[in-house]
């Protein structure tokens, strides 16, 4: 024997029937807190800041290594025969 019931409440009614604490507010509270954060981390994604955070000596750093790679490659570090001139 097989018996179905169909009952058409709305969560609301069904929680309350059941016994089941009403959870919106903590939920709203939550969710406020998320945005607020979500909104202060979309804020540090500013390219200023994201690269002044990844490269804290800045542009300086970049500069020396690529004046080693230009001295490198145009040979201005060292003379033919091998010594550093």
């Amino acid at each position: 024997m097989k018996i179905h019931v169909d009952v058409d409440c709305t969560p609301e009614e069904a929680r309350t029937f059941f016994g089941l604490p009403d959870v919106q507010p903590m939920q709203e509270a939550l969710m406020s807190q998320i945005q607020e954060r979500m909104q202060m981390a979309l804020a540090q994604t500013d390219p200023d800041v994201l690269m002044k955070t990844w490269l804290p000596v800045g542009m300086a750093g970049f500069e020396q290594l690529q004046k080693m790679f230009w001295s490198n490659l145009s040979g201005g570090g060292r003379s033919r025969d091998g010594e550093r001139s």
